[in-house]
Formats: C-alpha cells, structure tokens, sequence
C-alpha cells in the first residue's frame, strides 16, 4: 500500500540529574563536593533510506522517543550521554510541525537532521560551592527534550511531473520510455499510486520522470483519487501535460487542457507558473483538423506541442529531447529549508505561575511558560538578553523573587542560566 501522509508524536530523551555527592577518602576530612553532571539526553534524528518507497511503518507505530541521559555519580564522574533515536524514512521526505505547520526538516539527502533535539544533562553540586557555601547539598535535574506532533509528507523527487485526465496515456508514456512498469488498462484510474521512471539520454545523461495518478475537476478539494497526489507534482522540475487529443472518451481536448491547469493553480499558484510542454496522445484516433486545431491553440498559449502516438513509441523522442534541452537550464530539484521555532512571547500563555525555592541561598526558579520563551533567546546577544529581562519583568518574575526574599547579590538559577539579583 503506497502512503505518504503520517502523523506521529516525537520525544527527544531528557538530561540526566546532576548528582549530588562528596569526597570520602581515608585521611582527607573535608573532601568537598564531586557529584558529576548529568549526560545529554538522546536526539531524534531523521534519516533518508533509499530502499523506503512509503509511509506505510509510520501507521502502526506512532510514538518515537529518546532515551534519557544517564544521571551524574559521585568522583565527579559525568553521566553517558544518550544515543541518539535514528528514524529512517523515503527520499524526499518533509517533517512538519503539525499544530503550527511549521518545516522542520526536508530529508531530501544522505544528511542526518536532528528534529528533536535531547536536553541539556543537570549540574553536579561542585558547580555550586562558594567559598561562603562550601557543602552544597543540592544539584540541579535535567532539562527536559523537545516534544513535538510532527506529520510527514512524502513528496516525490522527480525532474519531470506528468500530468493530465485518467487514461489519456501517461502510464503508457512512461512504460516506453523507460525500465519502469506501471499497470495499464482501458478504465480510469488504473494508477493509484504515483510511478518513478528513470529515462537515459544516452551515456552519463538522465532524468526522472513521475506518471501523477489522473486528475479531474475538483481535484484540488479532494474530488475523485488524485488530490491524494498532487503533493507530488510540487518538487517537479516542469511539467508535461498529456491530452487525448481525439476526445475519445467525448471530453474536449481544450476543455480538459483548461481543467487540468486551473487545479494545479488551485492546489499550489506556483504550479501555473511551472515550465511546461504539451503532449498530443492518441493521435492515431484523430483527424488532421482535430491536431491542427489543438496544436494553435496550445502555441498561441506559448507552450510547445508535440503530437505522439506513446503506445507504439511514435514520435516520442523529440519531446524526450526537448525535455532534456529544458531541463539543462532549469535550477535542480526544489527542497524546502526548515523555518527557525516562532519567538514566544508572554502573553501567548494563559498561566504565567512561576516555582521559586530557596535551596541554600540560591533562588531556583521554574516555570514552564518561561522555559518555551529561552528557547529562543540568545544569551549571547545584547537585544536579545535586555528582551529576556523585559519577560522576567512582565512575567512577574522579578516580583515574585523580591516576594520571596531576594535581595542584590543573590544568585538566582532559572534552569541552565544562573545570574547575581540586581534590583
């Protein structure tokens, strides 16, 4: 079964505790504080395999998690980090971030992406002793990994879409021009699942080439069996549109040129500006005029027209040459590039409640509002540190610290950024 929708829940694994721990050796009275740090919690990292066609694994399993960071241990001996959760999907793969519909990752190479990133391992107490606080008897926890519901969308990598009504050919065309055998029959269609050809153009030259499931009107609201697919018709270099031109099936060829094109403009507008030439099938059932008349209107529209007959391979290759002239001047395949997390701003949550404790005269301060909004800080940039004070500020941060006894000079700990209070 072909699938190229999934949706499925990633969990990067969680950093390890930091431990808290102290020196016990013969003879030494005060060894002080060695509990280590935590490790990094695992990545979900994504992975493209070219022996993957489908979605179709993705449909029984559906929750994806790392494994968590090893907890830090006494001798200053830092916890393991995590391995890293490999899930391996088709070529041409993009992960979406299915509440927002954000890009993730495109996996349209042999580059592994982290999608999830594992959290950062907890400090040990020797990270907090001071000469005023010499015997720590806390550590901090580990953050927690990024979680997300992503939906996958295969979108196939070919250089040439073919496009066009149910049995005008295109599966035909695709099995004579190259090692690829799609099922053909006289009824609509036939094709429920897209077709990868590959057409050699002599030694060191190629291209692929995509037979798109057949389209109808309304296809583009989800009408009839290829808006499943038009998904695929995205990263397409050009397109060839294939018409009956004899009007077999007692459609007119023009009416169905127009149809077709006005689904893909509603599906995607890029897709009507996409280069694209025309192929005449079926010429062996029409009359001269029948050709003639199709053949000027599809040039006055300022596309190429190249009449065939693809069942017997007849006059076939000057479109496949044509075809490679364009493609030789057409940028590569198209990928998509992951959009960076949007800034979360305070007032995008609804509970602003923020945990402060005192633990040794150092203010730990959590809130889960508040670690959504240092993901995307900067610490290392000035605007984007003042921006972080604004948020404590807003937030009521600063005013539940003085609440809580906070005076200048206090070190205040919120999750893996510690800094002196200052009013």
């Amino acid at each position: 079964m072909f699938v190229d929708k999934a949706k499925i829940k990633i969990k990067a694994g969680d950093g390890g505790d930091g431990a808290v721990s102290f020196h016990r050796e013969k003879y030494v009275a005060a060894g002080g504080p060695d509990g280590g740090d935590g490790g990094r919690g695992g990545n979900i990292v994504f992975v493209a395999d070219s022996n993957l066609s489908t979605l179709a694994d993705f449909r029984y399993k559906r929750k994806y998690s790392a494994p968590k960071g090893e907890n830090g241990r006494g001798g200053r001996c830092k916890g393991r980090n995590a391995e890293d959760l490999i899930i391996r999907v088709p070529v041409g793969t993009v992960v979406k971030e299915e509440q927002s519909g954000r890009i993730l990752a495109d996996v349209s190479d042999d580059k592994p992406y982290v999608v999830a990133k594992g959290g950062k391992g907890g400090w040990g107490n020797p990270h907090f002793a001071t000469p005023v606080r010499q015997v720590p008897r806390f550590a901090k926890p580990g953050l927690p990994g990024e979680e997300f519901d992503v939906v996958l969308e295969l979108k196939l990598l070919a250089d040439v879409g073919l496009v066009g009504f149910p049995n005008v050919g295109k599966s035909t065309l695709v099995s004579v021009v190259s090692q690829a055998k799609p099922e053909i029959a006289n009824y609509h269609f036939t094709t429920i699942t897209p077709v990868l050809g590959v057409v050699s153009m002599g030694e060191g030259s190629s291209f692929v080439m995509a037979d798109i499931p057949g389209l109808i009107e309304g296809a583009w609201q989800g009408t009839g069996l290829g808006h499943q697919f038009l998904r695929h018709v995205e990263r397409c270099r050009m397109l060839v549109h294939i018409v009956d031109v004899s009007g077999s099936e007692g459609r007119n060829p023009i009416e169905d040129f127009e149809t077709i094109n006005a689904e893909l403009a509603k599906f995607n507008p890029e897709l009507a500006e996409r280069p694209m030439i025309v192929a005449g099938n079926k010429c062996d059932m029409a009359t001269d005029e029948q050709i003639a008349e199709f053949k000027e209107y599809v040039e006055n529209k300022g596309y190429d027209f190249f009449p065939i007959m693809a069942a017997i391979r007849y006059d076939v290759d000057p479109m496949l040459k044509k075809i490679q002239e364009m493609l030789s001047k057409l940028p590569p395949i198209s990928k998509y590039e992951a959009e960076p997390a949007p800034i979360v701003k305070v007032e995008d949550f609804d509970d602003h409640s923020v945990t402060i404790k005192n633990i040794n005269g150092i203010y730990m301060v959590e809130a889960d509002w508040l670690l959504q909004v240092m993901k995307g800080i900067n610490f290392d940039d000035y605007e984007s540190l003042n921006y972080f004070q604004k948020v404590l500020v807003n937030g009521g941060v600063i005013e539940a610290l003085r609440k809580k006894g906070c005076n200048d000079g206090d070190t205040v700990s919120i999750y893996d950024i510690e800094f002196d209070f200052m009013e």
